[in-house]
């Protein structure tokens, strides 16, 4: 157990220790954990202990683009209580993930390009102090490595993943993931790069798809495709159902 100290008011300091039961989980589901934390030279008065959900986001701002933490879940998880000098608490929680919440991570390995991260905060003496960060690794739903699946059947090479900041159509987060692909051998000449995003809900997703193709003297043609895939689906139907969004995107700019 590692304990991080914070500097509470007046400078004595509340050391925090947050330990996740497991730091893979998959949207939906909870995450369970524990949060450890011991007083300092004085008693005071813990007004509440928050978790918070973040992750790293590209934002552009005209010509400039740089990255950005934003919380995209907040939850608190006691009220007030008095924390004596020196005396060891600890605070149990469970959070359930949300469903949008973007992968970061692929048969249990990191998904490059992403971070996603679980941050502790007490709000102790009227000011509110920053714990750990634990990492946090969400693997996909099924369906989505139905779609991650078929994407490798089809020859797509994964290129990167970040996160965008916008608000999509049917989405709640102030961001929302792109997972970059080189075209597969049977699309290369129509176009050169996919871009695929999933909104996920409790009982189905959606699933939007950006074609790119780059024309002479630096032009572009993009399309877009937008689809939903029941989580009760079969793995062949999605990949049928991929298959001929693709096809139309192609079709849609004379690609075919």
């Amino acid at each position: 157990m590692v304990f991080r100290k914070l500097m509470a008011a007046f400078g004595a300091g509340v050391e925090v220790d947050t330990v996740l039961q497991n730091s893979h989980v998959r949207p939906g589901e909870v995450l369970r954990g524990q949060v450890n934390f011991r007083g300092g030279g004085s008693d005071y008065k813990v007004e509440g202990i928050f978790i918070d959900f973040t992750a790293v986001v590209e934002v552009e701002s005209g010509d400039n683009e740089y990255k950005s933490t934003y919380s995209f879940l907040r939850q608190q998880i006691t009220g007030s209580f008095q924390l004596a000098a020196g005396a060891p608490q600890s605070a149990p929680f469970e959070i359930q993930v949300p469903w949008e919440t973007p992968i970061s991570a692929v048969a249990g390995h990191p998904l490059r390009g992403m971070q996603l991260g679980v941050s502790t905060e007490l709000a102790l003496a009227g000011a509110l102090d920053k714990g750990d960060l634990d990492a946090l690794f969400v693997n996909p739903l099924p369906a989505q490595d139905h779609v991650l699946g078929a994407l490798s059947n089809l020859g797509f090479g994964f290129k990167k993943a970040d996160l965008e900041r916008g608000t999509l159509q049917g989405s709640r987060m102030p961001f929302f993931q792109e997972i970059e692909y080189y075209a597969g051998p049977e699309y290369r000449r129509h176009f050169n790069e996919l871009e695929l995003t999933f909104i996920a809900g409790p009982q189905a997703m959606d699933i939007i798809l950006e074609a790119d193709k780059r024309g002479s003297f630096g032009s572009s043609q993009d399309t877009y495709s937008r689809f939903t895939v029941h989580y009760n689906d079969h793995p062949g139907q999605v990949e049928q159902s991929l298959r001929g969004a693709l096809q139309a995107m192609a079709q849609k700019r004379g690609w075919f």
